[in-house]
């Protein structure tokens, strides 16, 4: 292979990943329903969490203690938020993960409700409330995603995603 057609084919493969970047980052489209439509939809529990931003208490879901290969979805669009990969047991009561599955599908706000500033977290599809994200993870990021159970579902591997909610 002459150099010229090296340079070429790393371009090539360079303008392939750009697009595929794209696309995974572009993968959804924003879902907006009204408070009224995510009561209709939703477990009175999962709407309080997700949409009035209530806190289940601490060691009250399974999903703290499921050690099982899958993906954790929000339990409001069925968005894919974390891996069982990321995630760890914080001694908190609350499911924890160390990063989100992809950066995109996160969004954050600070959060005055304790009077000190807080990060929450939610899903940027639909907007659910999922936590708070602290400072005093493990590594690589030191990040503590903690989640709230009821704001979502666990996929197993061998079990196929859901369908985005429309």
């Amino acid at each position: 292979m002459t150099r010229r057609g090296f340079i070429a084919l790393f371009i090539g493969f360079a303008a392939v990943a750009a697009t595929s970047r794209a696309r995974a980052a572009a993968a959804f489209a924003v879902l907006a329903k009204s408070k009224e439509e995510w009561k209709r939809l939703l477990e009175p529990a999962r709407y309080a969490v997700l949409f009035e931003e209530d806190t289940e208490p601490p060691g009250s879901s399974p999903l703290d203690q499921e050690k099982h290969d899958g993906t954790f979805v929000c339990a409001a669009c069925f968005l894919p938020l974390f891996d069982s990969k990321g995630k760890f047991d914080s001694g908190t009561g609350w499911p924890s993960f160390f990063e989100p599955l992809t950066a995109a599908h996160v969004g954050y706000k600070t959060d005055y409700w304790l009077l000190l500033p807080r990060t929450e977290y939610h899903c940027a599809r639909c907007g659910g409330h999922q936590g708070h994200v602290f400072n005093d993870g493990p590594a690589p990021t030191q990040k503590r995603f903690c989640n709230n159970g009821l704001a979502l579902l666990f996929v197993a591997r061998t079990e196929r995603l859901p369908e985005l909610r429309e």
